[in-house]
């Protein structure tokens, strides 16, 4: 049970609440709330970054609660309770206008200095808060992920082929997810989001995209004219982006509706690729997208029949000859579970079918 708000904390205690457990108590100042906390049974809750009366954090911990402290002079919120959306991200501070102000901004730049160990501290519990607000987001959802490059270029053909690949795995009913950055992991979330408009819509919003091909050398060109192509489309299909601060020379794309940002980037792969549990499809890309194709080969692997997730790798010459993952995939495929699930297409309408067929299987 999340509490963020005084009031909220008031009400539940004024209906007669005093088992507190399982109570997550964020951000609040409980100063004065002293003697309401002693008249409760306080074990198994949790007080994150609240402020508290002399003697009360003791107090609570010997009562058997968890007790976290504020840590200052960090741009975000290290105890989180939910998902990030491209709006909060790219909100600007101190009435700014510029990436360099905003949460995002200001979250890398901090990023890039020497921790002391309460700095470090508060990357691992804001990295553990993401998790936990994607295992609550995710129930109910099938996610299929879309790997690629992020150099791909707006108005290139390779990046309205993965905002296609995006809008039909959308239409199946699928979330999809991706490493939340630039290239062809917006193009497949600005499909994903496009899914439920009019045909015509996908082209339109491409050819207005195509005006700022790159986020180099302006990322606040690059993102503004993204919010205003959601404005203008009425984009409102679920998907999801899963970026990381590690790379934030990239900024996160506008088109993901929900965001699961870390600092840690191998957390963040680990988690990427754990949660499609509907597939994943791969297009060309470099290291990253190969490093993304054998862990999620080594998932599948060591997986057990149900667990066996389809991998489809998109460009035959390209997974053939000019990075040969391919063959190197299928060998270690062979005579596993996984055999019959890793494909090799040329189309993203073959990617999209094969991942839709499975999810409706």
């Amino acid at each position: 049970m999340h509490v963020e708000s005084l009031a909220d904390f008031d009400r539940r205690i004024g209906s007669g609440a005093r088992t507190l457990a399982g109570w997550r108590v964020r951000g609040l100042d409980l100063s004065g709330r002293g003697e309401v906390l002693d008249r409760c049974h306080v074990a198994g809750a949790s007080f994150l970054g609240c402020t508290l009366s002399a003697g009360q954090g003791s107090r609570l911990m010997a009562a058997g609660a968890l007790v976290l402290p504020a840590i200052p002079d960090v741009p975000v919120d290290v105890y989180r309770s939910r998902l990030y959306t491209a709006e909060e991200l790219y909100a600007a501070s101190g009435g700014g206008t510029r990436y360099a102000g905003s949460l995002d901004g200001r979250a890398y730049a901090w990023s890039q200095h020497a921790f002391d160990p309460a700095e470090a501290m508060a990357q691992s519990l804001h990295d553990h808060a993401i998790d936990q607000a994607l295992e609550a987001w995710l129930p109910g959802r099938r996610v299929a992920g879309v790997m690629g490059g992020h150099a791909l270029h707006r108005g290139s053909a390779g990046y309205a082929a993965a905002a296609r690949l995006g809008r039909e795995l959308g239409r199946a009913g699928l979330v999809v997810a991706t490493g939340g950055g630039p290239g062809a992991m917006e193009a497949a979330n600005l499909g994903a989001r496009l899914a439920g408009v009019a045909d015509g819509d996908l082209a339109t919003a491409l050819d207005a995209l195509a005006a700022v091909p790159s986020y180099r050398p302006d990322i606040d060109a690059w993102a503004r004219v993204a919010f205003e192509v959601c404005q203008q489309h009425g984009a409102t299909g679920e998907t999801l982006g899963i970026p990381t601060w590690h790379y934030g020379h990239e900024p996160p794309n506008v088109f993901a509706t929900q965001v699961a940002k870390y600092f840690r980037n191998a957390v963040r792969e680990a988690i990427l690729v754990q949660i499609c549990d509907a597939g994943i499809a791969f297009l060309p890309g470099a290291g990253g997208t190969v490093q993304e194709i054998f862990q999620d080969g080594c998932e599948n692997y060591y997986a057990d029949e149900s667990s066996v997730a389809p991998m489809v790798l998109v460009g035959e010459r390209y997974w053939t000859e000019e990075v040969p993952a391919w063959p190197l995939l299928r060998s270690l495929a062979q005579g596993r579970l996984m055999q019959q699930r890793v494909h090799l297409v040329d189309s993203v309408q073959d990617a999209a079918a094969l991942l839709a067929a499975d999810h409706q299987a």
